[in-house]
């Protein structure tokens, strides 16, 4: 018997014979496999059901549509035939809705967890580069994020969220982290597609300029605390030295009674040997720091100096805007040179190979600038004392005044 279920026949159709559930199915070759089921429910009621029953994999499979009347029949049809093209294109919609149902269950920080968790495990990147992704994601820009489902976050929820960001450094590192997450996630079907991916583009504006003012560098100084991580934020303002450079500092590289220290070729970046001589506040510092037995590094723990850069950027992040642990060696460069040292003390001190040693000049020039770069540090240490209040006008000591050299 041919069967078209349209409005009218589903409406008119009963239970036959005392059966209290049938499945009738529609006759169009088109829809083949769409069906109304009719059965009573607990209460006796009569209920009809849109399905559609297929095969897929070698397995037969009933998906329910929609509920009659609820949903009318030409809406029946319209889903029944969408689903059924799904199916000739190899793709199983009941596996699509599966998917969809336990994206809806994965949050974005659980989906965030894994991700991470990923990440460190196939050591894909560096610690630091590991504290930005955990920072960005983790942290308050996406905090609205956060409990909802990770495949529900819109292009619009997006913008929002980037929109509130300050600055446009952190707008830029925030879109760039959360659009490279969304990516795995993806690929690992807890997303339907990236949500970052048509927002429009943020630029991180100018790069390398951040340089902190005074107040800031007091606000910096004054949030580090007596421990590893503290002592290094103030040493590298003192000395304008790299970060992994003092992260990685060793007690053989300092040698307390001439008041120096020397990092190798195989520390530096340019390759060159670099020795400075430390003003008395520097050493202080470093002789704060317990030697331990067996273990030649101030910094850090096992056989690694200090890696643990993420703690900078959420402990001393407070009444800063974007800043960087970089942004410390700029910073005493551009104080320094505002005190009034030569800028090719200054390029001295950070150990650059450029303007007056670059080209053909360096090849001349072997001038080591060792009594120089020497009053720099001591000028530039006692600023930063005064800046921080260490020392007060009344009771300061007059700054070396520096001659040319």
């Amino acid at each position: 018997m041919t069967i078209i279920l349209d409005q009218k026949t589903v409406a008119a159709l009963k239970l036959d014979g005392g059966k209290t559930d049938q499945i009738i199915f529609d006759s169009e070759e088109t829809l083949r496999g769409f069906a109304v089921r009719v059965r009573y429910d607990h209460s006796r009621k009569l209920c009809k059901t849109w399905i559609i029953q297929y095969r897929h994999d070698g397995h037969q499979r009933r998906q329910t549509i929609g509920k009659y009347p609820r949903m009318n029949a030409t809406t029946a049809r319209s889903k029944a035939a969408a689903w059924l093209r799904k199916l000739d294109q190899g793709v199983d919609p009941a596996g699509e809705r599966q998917a969809e149902r336990a994206a809806a269950k994965l949050t974005f920080s659980k989906a965030v967890d894994q991700y991470l968790a990923v990440k460190k495990r196939e050591g894909e990147v560096k610690d630091s580069s590991y504290g930005l992704i955990e920072l960005y994601l983790t942290g308050k820009y996406f905090e609205s994020f956060h409990d909802r489902p990770v495949g529900k976050i819109t292009q619009s929820d997006v913008s929002t969220a980037l929109n509130a960001i300050p600055t446009a450094p952190s707008r830029s590192q925030a879109q760039r982290k959360l659009s490279t997450f969304y990516v795995w996630a993806v690929m690992e079907g807890h997303a339907p597609e990236n949500p970052v991916a048509k927002t429009k583009t943020v630029k991180a504006g100018t790069p390398r300029e951040r340089v902190l003012t005074e107040a800031e560098i007091r606000t910096v100084w004054n949030c580090c605390k007596d421990d590893d991580l503290g002592r290094i934020i103030k040493l590298l303002l003192l000395t304008g030295c790299r970060r992994d450079e003092v992260g990685g500092l060793r007690w053989s590289e300092i040698d307390l009674e001439k008041g120096t220290l020397t990092l190798s070729g195989e520390r530096t970046k340019n390759g060159r040997t670099h020795t400075l001589t430390l003003p008395p506040l520097a050493l202080q510092i470093i002789k704060q720091v317990e030697k331990r037995d067996g273990r030649d590094f101030l910094f850090g723990q096992w056989a690694e100096g200090f890696t643990n850069w993420k703690d900078a950027r959420t402990r001393l992040a407070d009444g800063l805007v974007h800043w960087t642990i970089h942004d410390l060696r700029r910073t005493a460069a551009t104080h320094m040179c505002e005190l009034g040292i030569a800028p090719h003390i200054v390029e001295a001190i950070l150990n650059h190979v450029s303007g007056h040693k670059s080209g053909i000049a360096g090849i001349y020039n072997r001038a080591s600038y060792k009594e120089p770069m020497k009053l720099a540090l001591q000028a530039w240490s006692k600023h930063i004392a005064k800046i921080t209040g260490q020392i007060t006008t009344d009771d300061e000591r007059k700054v070396v005044n520096l001659r040319s050299y």
